[in-house]
């Protein structure tokens, strides 16, 4: 039974069938099955046992769109329990096996990512263009992860004595926790999670209470693809029980890693709690990506470049451009041409066709920005767009905003912004260029514009981060190793590096051969 105040916007998602069969539906039309408001755990959709739930609102309307259950420690422990249990039997399913069945989750995302979509869009408030992107890109790590499990091999060493045999083999770590952001509600659990299938891991997910309507349908498509029960379970909650969540996930014997995408100082917290029990961590935290512009550069390319990594999901992306570090020689050409592309933009409902800049996802998130900005302009900044709440369209909304005339005591020169605010900044010389985007304890992503093959070289084995858009904004793709450097991380995710966080490499020694 479900109990869901329904947006006009997301009518369609609602049309059912004629019989109450929870069974898919491969019309395109969304099943009753599609939208849960209970969790999978053990192969079963179930409540929390406390028997209560949390709202989920659409930060475009304000509306609530749904509950979903608010499980506590308790509720964990037994999908972890679940997880432990289904474990020995799923490590030793053939590789093989394992990547048929995420074939078969990525051709069931694929069939029905027009859905999904619309989904991602009412509760994370991205423009529907943007959500069918994000889907493409997460379905694309079942689809690499598909194929991965049946790579994992392991070596055979040369002894270093006779009569001897000396063979490394690669395992499953055990049940894999996975805590994932609002942001990407997608691709971050599909990215993680299906590196962890494929190694063999069994898994126990807690999305972000802002959106755990996506998550809930892609387990929902995970076990109708034949995924066995205990394999995959999801754990929501409000925000009281995420800490508490977060803390037993890390500290039960049952669990032997944690992968968690979201701020760094949850990220550190989570860090030390593992440590009681030594555990395998992968964290992806939060970045200060720079944005450098040569005087080289096509800037044309790089406004075009500045846009695609700034404003896409209204600046809420860990890799989005944070300072944007301009060469003295084009910085006004560069600001001008960023400005009138910003002048373009079409702010609300996600869901309307035209719109290319949704809400922030929380108040909390409109408030920080705000604070940032005018923490710039009582220091001087000056504002050339924006600046200002965008509360003729919603509460969650902010106008996309361009700053000048930026100082170091500026708390948007060294926190990380999460909004749509550019902040452009003026620099002489390649050396001072390098040194302002190595003057932060991140080092996520960075990018830089220039034409200049030889700087090129330079400035790419020069900046402090783990991955580098030269000449390119958008960076993120499943062959390519995803991570940071300092305090933006440890790991890979993607790429075949994602599979190494969830394996461990057992040393065999044959001896009297």
């Amino acid at each position: 039974m479900f109990f869901y105040r329904v947006p006009k916007d997301c009518l369609r998602l609602f049309r059912m069938q004629a019989s109450s069969s929870s069974r898919f539906v491969n019309s395109g039309k969304m099943s009753i099955s599609f939208l849960h408001n209970k969790c999978f755990i053990n192969g079963s959709w179930v409540d929390a046992k406390s028997g209560k739930t949390f709202e989920v609102n659409n930060p475009a309307t304000g509306e609530v769109i749904g509950v979903a259950p608010d499980m506590d420690v308790e509720d964990a422990r037994a999908a972890i329990n679940a997880a432990s249990d289904a474990f020995p039997a799923w490590a030793k399913t053939p590789a093989k096996e394992r990547g048929v069945m995420l074939r078969k989750w990525y051709d069931l995302m694929v069939l029905n990512a027009d859905e999904i979509a619309k989904i991602l869009t009412w509760e994370a408030g991205k423009p529907l263009s943007e959500s069918k992107g994000e889907i493409t890109y997460g379905n694309s790590f079942i689809d690499w992860f598909a194929e991965e499990a049946r790579r994992i091999n392991g070596e055979v060493l040369q002894s270093p004595v006779r009569n001897r045999e000396m063979i490394l083999l690669k395992q499953p770590i055990g049940v894999a926790a996975l805590i994932t952001p609002w942001n990407f509600p997608h691709a971050m659990i599909t990215r993680k999670a299906g590196a962890a299938l494929a190694a063999g891991c069994t898994c126990v997910i807690r999305p972000a209470e802002d959106t755990p309507f996506t998550a809930l349908a892609l387990v929902d498509l995970a076990d109708k693809a034949g995924i066995p029960k205990g394999v995959i379970n999801i754990v929501t909650s409000g925000r009281p029980n995420a800490a508490p969540i977060g803390k037993e996930l890390c500290e039960n014997p049952l669990v032997a890693g944690l992968s968690f995408t979201g701020s760094t100082e949850v990220g550190k917290r989570l860090y030390k709690q593992c440590a009681t029990g030594v555990k395998r961590v992968g964290l992806e935290l939060g970045g200060n990506a720079p944005f450098v512009v040569f005087n080289s550069a096509d800037i044309n390319k790089a406004v075009d470049g500045a846009v695609a990594s700034k404003f896409r999901n209204c600046g809420q992306t860990c890799i989005s451009a944070n300072r944007f570090i301009i060469q003295d020689g084009v910085f006004d050409e560069f600001v001008e041409k960023l400005r009138d592309r910003m002048s373009k933009f079409k702010i609300g409902n996600g869901m309307d066709s035209d719109v290319n800049q949704g809400p922030l996802i929380n108040a909390a998130q409109v408030n920080k920005v705000e604070s940032i900005v005018k923490d710039a302009v009582d220091k001087g900044a000056k504002v050339l767009h924006g600046g200002e709440r965008a509360s003729n369209i919603g509460q969650l909304f902010y106008v996309p905003t361009l700053l000048v005339d930026i100082k170091p005591n500026m708390a948007c020169y060294t926190e990380e912004i999460f909004g749509p605010v550019a902040v452009c900044l003026k620099f002489k010389t390649e050396e001072e260029a390098v040194a302002i985007s190595n003057g932060t304890s991140r080092g996520l992503a960075g990018y830089f514009y220039s034409n200049d093959l030889n700087q090129a070289w330079r400035v790419a084995r020069n900046l402090e981060v783990g991955m580098i858009g030269i000449n390119e904004g958008l960076i993120s793709a499943a062959e390519a190793a995803f991570g940071g450097v300092k305090e933006s991380g440890i790991g890979r995710e993607g790429s075949s590096h994602g599979i190494e966080e969830f394996v461990y490499i057992k040393y065999l020694c044959f001896g009297g051969i």
